[in-house]
């Protein structure tokens, strides 16, 4: 996507040297993460084991990576925002578990593995949920490299991403009369819930430990929103066309109105690509046109060709 980069080198350029960055960035996360999660001798042990295949399964770590890169881009020491990017992973995780349950999606398998209520059980899984909610608060909040400024806001930012304009009420939306129609813009809003306003969070979470003006953590949370709105249109997408490699359950989306089922697959997949030209525009306003986009543009682009 040449043209989403302009500016900055293409995705292939230089992609040796920011394959090993991205490599150390994601086992900085991985580390972290099982530093933060309870021990393997926390009791109740089956409780803390649940904990810990969620959080710990494998997975592109997307999230921590925007905070990590995001940090990066303004000229902060990114080891500076892990215990953040940790957090916001410790929330989609948890968002995972809650979302699969029979209650919700019933869905069997998660990351190309049975999902946490399936490897355990209903209530151990809601537990863990809940725990590693509760766990990426104390992070941020115990997390002494942060000015207590800096601590206050991203609490914040992560309360708001997860409660009632958040990820419980994407989650509410996705529920309520799936088989009822949607228009555009009532899918793009659960689309930005459900998915968007982590990412949007996760990202800003980076620029803000480096001190980034206002108006670049506005333009990065943009980019943000516009590539998680892009993110759940893919996904859609691979749902749609039964894509055997996905690693999750497909066909979960029969009978429900997606904007691939409102427009069609190829209005669909016109409505990705204006969003990432969208998310690129919001980058080059923020000035922030280095490995953050190479690395979130070249993740769709390995979608597209794996797809």
């Amino acid at each position: 996507m040449p043209c989403l980069l302009r500016g900055t080198a293409s995705y292939g350029e230089g992609m040796e040297d920011d394959s090993v960055v991205i490599e150390q960035f994601r086992a900085a996360v991985d580390r972290r993460l099982a530093e933060l999660s309870p021990d393997h001798d926390a009791r109740p042990a089956r409780l803390a084991e649940a904990a810990r295949y969620a959080v710990l399964s494998p997975g592109k770590r997307f999230r921590p990576m925007l905070t990590l890169l995001a940090a990066r881009e303004f000229g902060a020491e990114p080891l500076m925002a892990l215990d953040a990017a940790c957090a916001f992973e410790m929330v989609h995780a948890a968002s995972l578990i809650l979302d699969d349950l029979p209650s919700m999606d019933d869905a069997d398998l998660r990351r190309g593995r049975p999902t946490t209520h399936q490897a355990f059980d209903e209530a151990t899984a809601i537990l863990a949920a809940v725990g590693l909610l509760n766990q990426a608060f104390g992070v941020i909040a115990g997390d002494p490299g942060l000015p207590d400024a800096a601590r206050a806001d991203l609490l914040r930012r992560l309360s708001a991403s997860v409660g009632f304009q958040g990820l419980v009420s994407g989650q509410a939306l996705d529920l309520h009369d799936r088989d009822h129609v949607r228009t555009p813009d009532d899918i793009d809003l659960l689309n930005h819930r459900k998915t968007g306003i982590l990412m949007v969070a996760a990202a800003q979470a980076g620029a803000l430990v480096a001190g980034a003006p206002a108006g670049a953590v506005t333009a990065v949370g943009e980019f943000a929103r516009r590539l998680g709105l892009a993110f759940q249109i893919q996904d859609d997408l691979i749902d749609a066309a039964f894509i055997a490699d996905s690693g999750k359950d497909l066909g979960k989306d029969a009978g429900m109105m997606t904007l691939v089922t409102a427009l069609g697959p190829q209005e669909a997949a016109a409505a990705v690509g204006a969003h990432l030209e969208a998310a690129g525009a919001a980058l080059a306003r923020a000035g922030a046109t280095g490995l953050l986009a190479r690395y979130a543009f070249g993740l769709f682009e390995a979608r597209k060709a794996a797809a």
